[in-house]
């Protein structure tokens, strides 16, 4: 039966990515057929997000939506992930579409499970492993996943309900991945996890991102980065690990969510704004041209508006690279759920638009400091219209930060790395020429 064609649908995060290229790895070690295309599928696999509300939203369309391709061409559909595990009972009650429904509890026995289902009788022993791992994000960046879970017990998530407590990978595994990733050709990795900075704790008593951080750099990928650094635990070591370290990108994802020590008490956070602010400030000076990320969370339960304010002059004057703004959703099972003070939707929306609006601007103008400037850039296909390379400098995460257009040469340059002077901008995306 392992003739058949398996298609594959990820919703969600890059933690959750490699998940997804975990069992894609399964399936297309036991012989199966991976394709790109629903209706080519015997097999459609989704796995899928149940972060938050729009996420749970999008994940219910998607397997309706995968539901009427098995419908015509199709005959098993496959749900694993995070919204399963949130709500397995009852996804099997409402959902009879879909034969088999796989909870992140149940990833040990994965296999197991879709053999019963397919009704194997010649059975290949697989299991979701990180060596079986078919990348998914092209020939050239690899995510490293090195903790799974989170135990910062912030009101607002349902994260450590969904994956559990935080637990670190040893560093020999995740050593020993990098290594084969580099071997296969990977010039970019990208070490994640729901606080990277958490990394080690649980197995050695303390942080241990900044030494694998300087590990990983002896394997010579071209660029470094790690997602997500919680505030509080960012210290020195790590700081200058990334500024003597010329292939750890000078990027640092900071997800400090508010800044008014009111609204972060009431979330649980573990940082102040006294904090956030000197920590900011500390790392611009050690590393002039470093690039700094946040997310940031409007009309969290008890937000006044003189809170707001507080946050919308912090990103005045902050002057963020990046930023990104949710707006709260109440999540069943989370301790915000009940506080009281709750924000109204449209309140809600007004402040992520002011938000967003003033960080427009902000963008712009750095963009158009960057015109006349130099930058290293990966490049990583060509337009839809052929005119350019899409490419990215050290400045930009893939899916998440700008895009760089460079203008196209007659050879195909994808999987190189070129430099490139900036020639003008369009807000977050910028426009360039080889020289």
């Amino acid at each position: 039966m392992n003739n058949l064609n398996v298609g594959f649908v990820h919703l969600g995060c890059s933690k959750n990515l490699i998940d997804t290229e975990m069992a894609i790895g399964v399936f297309k070690n036991a012989g199966y057929n991976i394709v790109n295309c629903a209706y080519e599928a015997d097999i459609i696999v989704v796995n899928t997000c149940g972060f938050i509300q729009s996420a749970k939203q999008e994940a219910i369309n998607t397997i309706l939506e995968m539901a009427e391709y098995k419908k015509k061409n199709c005959k098993y559909l496959i749900v694993m992930g995070c919204l399963v595990q949130r709500y397995k009972n009852e996804l099997e009650k409402n959902l009879k579409e879909v034969d088999l429904f796989i909870s992140i509890d149940e990833y040990a026995k994965f296999w197991d499970m879709i053999n019963k289902l397919l009704k194997n009788k010649e059975v290949k022993e697989e299991n979701m492993e990180y060596r079986l791992r078919e990348i998914s994000t092209g020939k050239n960046t690899a995510y490293l996943k090195i903790a799974e879970g989170c135990s910062n017990n912030c009101t607002y998530c349902a994260i450590p309900k969904i994956r559990g407590k935080y637990i670190s990978r040893p560093i020999e595994d995740v050593l020993e991945e990098a290594k084969e990733l580099y071997k296969k050709g990977y010039k970019e990795l990208i070490v994640v996890a729901q606080d990277t900075t958490k990394y080690g704790v649980d197995l050695y008593g303390e942080s241990k991102l900044a030494y694998l951080l300087e590990e990983l750099a002896k394997i010579n990928f071209t660029w470094i980065r790690f997602l997500y650094s919680y505030p509080e635990s960012i210290d020195e070591n790590l700081i200058q690990t990334v500024k003597k370290n010329k292939n750890i990108c000078n990027y640092f994802d900071i997800p400090i969510q508010h800044i008014s020590d009111k609204i972060l008490r009431r979330m649980n956070r573990k940082s102040s704004s006294e904090k956030i602010k000197k920590l900011i400030k500390h790392i611009r000076e050690e590393i002039p041209d470093v690039i700094i990320r946040t997310s940031l969370i409007v009309g969290f339960p008890g937000e006044t508006q003189e809170d707001f304010e507080e946050l919308y002059d912090f990103v005045k004057v902050t002057k963020f690279d990046r930023l990104g703004v949710f707006m709260y959703s109440k999540e069943e099972g989370t301790p915000a759920e009940k506080l009281d003070n709750q924000i109204h939707p449209m309140t809600k929306k007004s402040r992520y638009n002011k938000i967003m609006s003033l960080q427009n601007e902000i963008s712009k103008l750095k963009s158009q400091n960057k015109i006349g400037k130099t930058y290293k850039a990966l490049i990583e296909g060509t337009s839809n219209d052929g005119r350019y390379y899409i490419a990215r400098t050290y400045m930009d995460i893939p899916e998440t930060d700008g895009i760089l257009f460079i203008e196209k040469k007659e050879e195909n340059l994808e999987g190189n790395f070129v430099n490139c002077k900036i020639k003008k901008e369009k807000i977050y995306d910028l426009f360039g020429t080889i020289i």
